[in-house]
Order: C-alpha cells, then structure tokens, then sequence
C-alpha cells in the first residue's frame, strides 16, 4: 500500500518523518515528480500482483462457491 502525504511546513515533515521512523515504517523521502511516483507506485503494484500469485499458486485462495455458499449461509442465519 502506498500514501502520497504533502505536508505544509518543514515542523510537520520532521514530526512525520520521526513518526514513520519510531514505528519502522518503510517510507521513501524526497519524491518529486509525477513520473518518479508513477514508478514507485507501478513496482510496489507488481510486487503486490506477485505475492498474490505466489499465494494462488500455494493452495492459499477461496473458490467463487465457497464464497456464495458463505453468504448463502449468512442470510439464512439473519
């Protein structure tokens, strides 16, 4: 996942910089232009498209029957 945050003064990027920082969050600084995004944002998506891949590959996933059967179920019991 990944948020865009402009911050209005130098206070509030110290202040939320120091927060990512003391939870570890993973964060890249200094993001300037529309295509550097663009491209930050296009290679965490792969990245997100594969382990959702390599999950579906391992068994890891929920067949469309199981889920209306699920929400079968759960009306039922309303």
């Amino acid at each position: 996942m990944s948020i865009l945050v402009n911050t209005q003064n130098e206070q509030e990027e110290k202040v939320l910089l120091a927060f990512l920082e003391s939870l570890k969050y993973e964060y890249q600084a200094n993001v300037d232009n529309d295509e550097q995004i663009s491209g930050v944002f296009l290679d965490q998506y792969n990245k997100d498209i594969d382990a959702a891949d390599a999950e579906i590959e391992n068994g890891n996933f929920v067949s469309q029957s199981d889920v209306e059967m699920l929400f079968e179920q759960r009306r039922k019991s309303i």
